[in-house]
């Protein structure tokens, strides 16, 4: 296949390397050190057990429009960076190319094509666009529903240098039609995945598979971001703990409005996260590189959704707003130190 990743950051550089060395044609789109780096030397991939692999036959450049046409284009980025590069999607798409989403939390397209939703809220949320995750309408415009597929992303990698991705633990990729069906297409692209080493079952409910992840995520990575604590350190402080819970059983009640099932129970959920240990969370790890922080898409979606299907968030909402200040002192702090905040 012919794939182009966008953002080719630390989850974009996994997919890409392996990929890549899969003898998939692969397009990076990437700036900065981190380009020059795979331009001169290719990309580089350490393994948990600290073996490299190097894809040196990719291709890497800054400009979108200079790729050309895939079958397949990878949304890499973090939820707040797609719409700034919506617009100039369409330049990477034919008319068979899939898009896949590979974003943290509510993705836009989730009142699109979904099979869960009945009765009332059926009628209310069908097409409902999420003003937190895609405000005024710019990815919904850019990007063809009829392109999407969904991913759900499990690995956890960093960039270790420019050109190098370290592997801290993880291969599990989901893929799946929003509309829960199995397309050839789809199946084509698991099989892709799969042969990189990867594991991508299909899924027919990649809601349900979105909505676990989130719950860990809406309330630890904002709480550990706030606190500078590890997952760990926050499972086992009575109440950081119970506050994870409260923001949790919110969400869980908005979640069952709209159908999802959730297949684990909350404690066994907060245990899952408290087994991690001393893991610093994505958004910590924003924080302290001074980086924009996913708090849209990972909390005031939640937020939109609660306030949509009247369900009360007093907790989910508190954390939002002393989350979305600290975002605000950091984003003044990087104006002034002229720092950029967005994510490769």
């Amino acid at each position: 296949m012919k794939i182009c990743i966008v953002g080719a950051g630390a989850i974009g550089g996994y997919l890409g390397v392996r990929l890549a060395l899969t003898g998939h044609d692969v397009t990076l789109i990437t700036r900065g050190p981190h380009l020059a780096a795979i331009k001169a030397h290719g990309l580089k991939l350490i393994a948990e057990d600290g073996g490299e692999q190097v894809a040196s036959n990719v291709r890497a450049t800054e400009r979108i429009a200079e790729a050309g046409t895939h079958e397949v284009v990878i949304l890499g980025m973090k939820a707040h960076a797609v719409a700034p590069v919506a617009p100039q999607l369409k330049s990477l798409c034919g008319p068979n190319t899939m898009v896949v989403t590979t974003q943290n939390g509510i993705p836009w397209w989730y009142f699109h094509k979904n099979p869960a939703l009945r009765g009332e809220w059926a009628d209310k949320l069908t097409g409902h666009r999420l003003e937190s995750v895609d405000p005024g309408g710019v990815i919904e415009a850019n990007i063809d529903i009829e392109r999407v597929i969904g991913c759900v992303v499990y690995p956890a990698c960093e960039i270790a240098a420019p050109g190098v991705i370290r592997l801290i633990e993880g291969n599990r990729f989901p893929l799946a039609e929003i509309d829960g069906s199995e397309s050839e297409r789809v199946k084509a692209l698991a099989q892709a995945f799969r042969d990189a080493g990867f594991k991508s079952p299909i899924l027919s409910d990649i809601r349900s598979e979105i909505w676990l992840k989130l719950w860990g995520n809406l309330s630890f990575n904002p709480i550990s971001a706030l606190t500078h604590a590890t997952l760990v350190d926050i499972c086992q402080f009575a109440p950081t703990r119970a506050l994870a819970a409260k923001m949790m059983r919110e969400a869980q009640q908005i979640g069952e409005k709209l159908g999802i099932q959730f297949k684990v129970s909350l404690e066994r959920r907060i245990a899952g996260a408290e087994a991690v240990g001393k893991h610093k969370t994505s958004m910590l790890q924003d924080v302290e590189a001074g980086r924009a922080l996913e708090i849209e898409a990972l909390v005031g979606s939640v937020a939109e959704l609660g306030r949509l299907t009247d369900t009360p968030t007093p907790n989910i909402d508190a954390i939002y707003a002393v989350t979305s200040l600290l975002a605000k002192t950091l984003q003044a702090a990087n104006a002034r130190l002229q720092i950029p905040a967005t994510s490769a």
